[in-house]
């Protein structure tokens, strides 16, 4: 059994932003994907993506066959997403206040794929990362590694755990994620090593991999203090 350290209140209120920001972030994909089903009844569609939102809004304001009750919700969504939008960049701003405080997040953001709003997560949640024996304890503490179906003797892995912290676990995937989009503009080991893991295998499990390598990378720089080194991942 693994008994975690008592947070500071500073750690805790740093959770609480980041906390309430992924609730803020659920809220507006439910809004959003609601005003994309209504719309779409009055034949009014744009491309999917949180960013194409605007045009989808564009697109209402300016169709002269909408009723004046379809215009009305409209104007509440509007208000809705703008609202939510001023939150989520308020709390934003606060927790890249409470990083730039933070000499391990500053070391954290370093490591390619890892931005401010993780590393942030990551120290908040982590008091002591000395409580895992290894990178590899690490990352199962994420609930990140594969799940064992072996039988007769024949090693069967499955899907990840998920058992442990859900929204680290993403962050990680969304950084490994954004990693496997430029690798091509890359060089050095790290980037031979995605390379010759997507020859072989299918990019959502090098997404996953990729994830686990991270937090090995984010337990090593965490506790021994250096820096991630650039050469590993440079730009080509």
């Amino acid at each position: 059994m693994r008994f975690v350290p008592v947070k500071s209140e500073e750690s805790q209120a740093t959770l609480m932003l980041h906390k309430t920001r992924e609730l803020l972030i659920k809220q507006q994909t439910m809004s959003v994907n609601a005003l994309r089903g209504h719309l779409a009844e009055f034949g009014i569609v744009a491309a999917k993506g949180i960013g194409r939102v605007d045009e989808l809004i564009e697109k209402a304001e300016n169709d002269a066959s909408l009723s004046e009750a379809a215009m009305a919700a409209l104007r509440v969504f509007v208000q809705h997403l703008e609202a939510i939008d001023a939150s989520i960049a308020g709390l934003d701003r606060r927790i890249a206040s409470a990083h730039a405080q933070n000499e391990v997040g500053r070391l954290l953001v370093g490591i390619p794929g890892i931005g401010k709003i993780t590393a942030s997560a990551i120290v908040a949640s982590v008091a002591d990362p000395n409580v895992f024996k290894s990178g590899r304890d690490f990352f199962v503490w994420l609930g990140s590694t594969p799940r064992q179906n072996s039988s007769g003797g024949k090693e069967k892995l499955g899907s990840i755990t998920k058992q442990g912290n859900a929204y680290i676990r993403r962050l990680l995937v969304l950084g490994a994620t954004s990693l496997l989009k430029g690798v091509g503009k890359r060089k050095g080991p790290l980037r031979d090593w995605i390379v010759a893991l997507l020859a072989r295998r299918p990019a959502r499990l090098v997404t996953v991999a990729l994830a686990n390598k991270l937090a090995r990378i984010i337990w090593a720089i965490m506790t021994t203090g250096e820096a991630f080194r650039i050469e590993t991942f440079a730009k080509a």
